[in-house]
């Protein structure tokens, strides 16, 4: 597996835009989902954005592929923020309520 950084990051174009926005919609559908509430705009990003590079990875161990279009991207993004969620939480204690 070879991981491939890019030298630079065009903050200004419309893929940005869009890959922030699946990340937002991910990250809130999967905190909403494994621990029952939404954990605050910034935190849901943070995660969904996560969950948008770990979900493919993931989804590619087991060979399964969803397509391309922004349906198909936010279903990967959610699946990878629900693992890291659920990885979190198993390593800091378990679900417990506040």
């Amino acid at each position: 597996m070879t991981i491939t950084i890019p030298s630079s990051l065009d903050l200004g174009s419309s893929d940005t835009l869009v890959f922030l926005v699946v990340g937002l919609v991910a990250g809130a559908l999967a905190s909403r989902t494994v621990t029952g509430r939404r954990n605050g705009l910034l935190i849901d990003l943070i995660v969904g954005v996560i969950g948008a590079f770990l979900g493919p990875r993931l989804l590619g161990m087991v060979g399964v592929s969803l397509g391309s279009g922004l349906v198909p991207e936010v279903i990967v993004a959610f699946i990878g923020a629900g693992v890291l969620l659920l990885v979190v939480h198993a390593l800091s204690g378990g679900l417990r309520r506040r």
